[in-house]
Parts: C-alpha cells; sequence; structure tokens
C-alpha cells in the first residue's frame, strides 16, 4: 500500500527519537512534523521545494533533554497554539529535567511558560509518556492532561489570574497509575470526553459532564481491561453507526477493538487477526488511500508494522482484514512515535515514522498513491482563531456520514494534524459538512467543493 519518500526528508541522520506531533509552530499557515528527541534535539519539519526540510526555532530543539512526547493547543486564547513538551529521562519516578510549555509572542520567540515563577508549582518533573490537550469547558482556551507514571495524573491550566495551575485534584482526576495513552473525544458523552490507556491497572474513561468537571466511568462501559498494559489508542468509527468505537493496542497482550452499543457500554469485535499480541507503539486510523473507509496503522517496535482495513461490498462494509503495508512494514525497525498529515498539500496523507528506543534509526516518510480518488479537507477554528482541537467534524456525501474529531493527543507520545481528513472514493459531491465545537456550537456548510482544504470559524 504505501511507498517509501524517506529520501524527501533532509537531514535525516540515525537519531533515537521518541514521539511525533503536527502544529503550526511557524506561522506559517501550514502544519509542521515536530519529532521529539529523546537522546538529541527536537526537530521541527516544513515541506520546502519538495523536502521535507528541518526548520527548527532553536529555542525548540532544546538539546540536552530526553523529550518522549508533545502536544499543541492554545492556551491562552491568543490564537496561536503553545507546545507542551513531556521530558521523561526515567521509566518512572523523579527526572532530571521537568517538562515545558513553549508559548510564542507575536514577534515569533519562544519562551518557557514554566519558567515563570508564578508557574513553578505547575511543572511537571516526574516521568510520563502522554500528553492531550482539552476544552473542558468549551472556551476555545485548552487545558493539558498529563499522563504520569507512579504519580497522580495532572491537569495544567490558565487561571483567571494569569498563572498555569494543577487542576486534577479539584476535578478528581488526580489518580496515581502508570499513564501511558490518552484520547480526547465524545466516547460517553457529546462532549470531550478523556480515555486515559494505562499500564499495570485498569484504564480510565472521564466522562465530561458539560459542566466543566468529569465523571470517571470506564468500569460501567467495560473499558478498564485490567490486565492489559495500554499502548496505542485512537477513536473512530469502526462500524459506520455515526458514533465514535476505540481501538487499543496493548503491549505484547491482545489488541482490542472496542464498539459502542445501544447501551453505551463497549464490547471487544476485534478480529483475531487484529488481535494478535505484538509490540505496539503507536496506532493510527486515518483513510490513506482516500476511498472513503478509513484504515489502521500499528506501528511496531521489532516486528513488521501492521496495516488493517475495512472490505466492503458496494457501500456496505464488511469485516476488518489485514491489508497490505507495502514499504511501511519496516520489520526491522524500533519504533517509537507516528504521525499523519497533508503536509505537502496535494490532498493525500504523508505517514512519517520515528525510531531509536533500542538504536538511532533514520525517520522513515511513506505515502498511498490514491488515483482519482476524491477528498475534502476541514479545519475547524476556536473562537480566537486557532485549531479547535476537540471539535467533531461530520460530512455526508454518497448516503454516507462519516465523522472526524480534531486530534488533541495523545494516542501514544503523538498528536495528529488539526484537519478533518475525509476520502471519498468516486464520490465527488458534497451534501453537507457539520462541525460541532467542545461547547457544543455548531455551523453547516452546505455542498462545499471537493478536493480543497477549507476554514470553518467558531459561530459568533
Amino acid at each position: 500500500m504505501f511507498s517509501d519518500w524517506s529520501h524527501c526528508i533532509r537531514p535525516n541522520p540515525p537519531a533515537s527519537c521518541s514521539g511525533v506531533s503536527v502544529a503550526d509552530l511557524l506561522g506559517v499557515g501550514v502544519g509542521q512534523f515536530v519529532v521529539c528527541g529523546s537522546e538529541g534535539p527536537n526537530r521541527v519539519f516544513t515541506w520546502v521545494n519538495g523536502a521535507l526540510a528541518d526548520r527548527t526555532p532553536r529555542a525548540l530543539a532544546d538539546d540536552g533533554r530526553a523529550t518522549v512526547a508533545a502536544t499543541a493547543a492554545d492556551v491562552d486564547g491568543d490564537g496561536l497554539e503553545e507546545l507542551y513538551v513531556l521530558n521523561a529521562d526515567t521509566f518512572t519516578g523523579p527526572t532530571r529535567h521537568a517538562d515545558r510549555l513553549f508559548h510564542r509572542s507575536a514577534d515569533g520567540r519562544w519562551h518557557d511558560l514554566f519558567a515563570d515563577p508564578t508557574n513553578a508549582a505547575a511543572r511537571n518533573a516526574t516521568s510520563g509518556r502522554s500528553v492531550a490537550a482539552v476544552d473542558r469547558r468549551g472556551s476555545g482556551r485548552y487545558g493539558f492532561f498529563v499522563a504520569r507514571s507512579g504519580q497522580p495524573m495532572r491537569f495544567i491550566e490558565r487561571t483567571a489570574e494569569g498563572h498555569l495551575a494543577d487542576l486534577a485534584p479539584a476535578l478528581g482526576m488526580d489518580a496515581c497509575t502508570v499513564g501511558r495513552s490518552l484520547w480526547v473525544g465524545p466516547l460517553a458523552s457529546d462532549r470531550p470526553d478523556l480515555f486515559c490507556g494505562n499500564e499495570r491497572g485498569p484504564n480510565f474513561l472521564y466522562r465530561n459532564t458539560s459542566c466543566g468537571t468529569f465523571l470517571e466511568i470506564a468500569s460501567a462501559v467495560h473499558l478498564t481491561d485490567a490486565a492489559e498494559h495500554a499502548r496505542g489508542v485512537v477513536g473512530l468509527d469502526a462500524d459506520g453507526d455515526g458514533h465514535f468505537d476505540l481501538a487499543i493496542a496493548n503491549w505484547d497482550g491482545p489488541n482490542r477493538l472496542m464498539i459502542r452499543q445501544p447501551d453505551g457500554t463497549f464490547h471487544d469485535r476485534a478480529t483475531a487477526a487484529m488481535a494478535y499480541p505484538g509490540p505496539v507503539r503507536t496506532l493510527i486510523a486515518a483513510d490513506f488511500d482516500n476511498d472513503g473507509y478509513e484504515e489502521l496503522f500499528y506501528h511496531c517496535l521489532g516486528e513488521p508494522n501492521r496495516l488493517f482495513r475495512r472490505e466492503v461490498d458496494g457501500t456496505r462494509p464488511l469485516e476488518w482484514v489485514m491489508g497490505d503495508v507495502g514499504d511501511a512494514a519496516e520489520p526491522d525497525g524500533y519504533g517509537t512515535g507516528a504521525a499523519v498529515a497533508d503536509i505537502d498539500g496535494d490532498g493525500r496523507l504523508e505517514l512519517l515514522l520515528a525510531h531509536g528506543e533500542r538504536a538511532p534509526q533514520p525517520l522513515s516518510l511513506f505515502k498511498v498513491e490514491s488515483g482519482d480518488n476524491h477528498w475534502l479537507r476541514v479545519r475547524p477554528l476556536t473562537r480566537f482563531g486557532a485549531p479547535a482541537r476537540g471539535a467533531v467534524v461530520r460530512l455526508r456525501a454518497g448516503g454516507r456520514t462519516l465523522v472526524r474529531v480534531i486530534d488533541g493527543g495523545s494516542g501514544y507520545l503523538c498528536q495528529m494534524e488539526p484537519v478533518a481528513h475525509f476520502g471519498l472514493g468516486a464520490v465527488a459531491t458534497v451534501d453537507e459538512v457539520r462541525v460541532t465545537w467542545p461547547d457544543g456550537a455548531t455551523a453547516t456548510v452546505s455542498g462545499p467543493r471537493v478536493r480543497r482544504t477549507f476554514e470553518v470559524a467558531y459561530p459568533r
């Protein structure tokens, strides 16, 4: 399925890398790949003259720290995304270097907000693996939920007084476990819920009460999976009913495809091939070939990567089957993070894979030739003009309704581009696109033209 485009990455020496995120950190109006250096500098790659070029701002390189994950979101409502950088040089417990929260000023310079004395108490200096952006009140200002290892979870948010504070204790979200992965989206409510995949203990599902608070309900909806060790996780409409389901990759344990039932509980519907255990790190759902159906890509450590797709009979999707991953199999890859984005603006998604947990390896870039398949990309914005992470986009075309969520991170180490990408196959006419923001506000665009990317402003 995938073709190797790694020759486009310049430079691309062997390196020990971890998470991959996508955000516009250069202020050029399109996203860049942010690659976390677990043993070396962080790097920011943008598409320039047919190549994926390193254009890392000096402050963000932050060499000498062990960065495992990074997540972008607008914390202060200035229309620009901050970048939360999670540093972890140990498996659990205290770390040598605390986390960063980089803020970009109007002149393009970056400053670590945690370096301000008023924010020092909120700074995390404990090992973790994932961080996710959550607009819990629907205000357009985001907080960062940090999944930590062996220490209480944290929810870092900007207060009315303008400083950063950990609100997890007040919200009842400060459980102590070995946190591994996070996903933000409407799993149990119509607002951004938060799923936490954990190791050596049950998973959590925090249901949004629509009042800025959460209730933990994983046991009630059958998502605890307490005997397994969660890694990659992603939400998608896996059965075509218009609701988000949850795919979970467990480390050397059975993988899950948790399908939402009419009563709100989740049941595992993974096929035997999908459930087969392996050393999975990152899990991605995306329509790589623009045929109108999402694929599931499993990024592995020391074993071939896997791809699953839907068999289709006419317009009726059938069982998930293993697909040909092509050049992206990488049987000798020491896989860590991965992310997708239409980095070159041609309407097809690029897949960037990071490696290096056991030994340094170069990055890999892959792409699928989607032929004449149509596509449409939707970028919702907050009331401040920043990416509306956590917003839900529904597209109606060809007798089907497709649904995507704007990614807040971090399925495991990573964060996808803040764009809803829809492959359409042979369908050339879209009936409507409907965006729902985290506060429940909606906007509808009727009959948008296909084969383009367009923004949808928050309805004022």
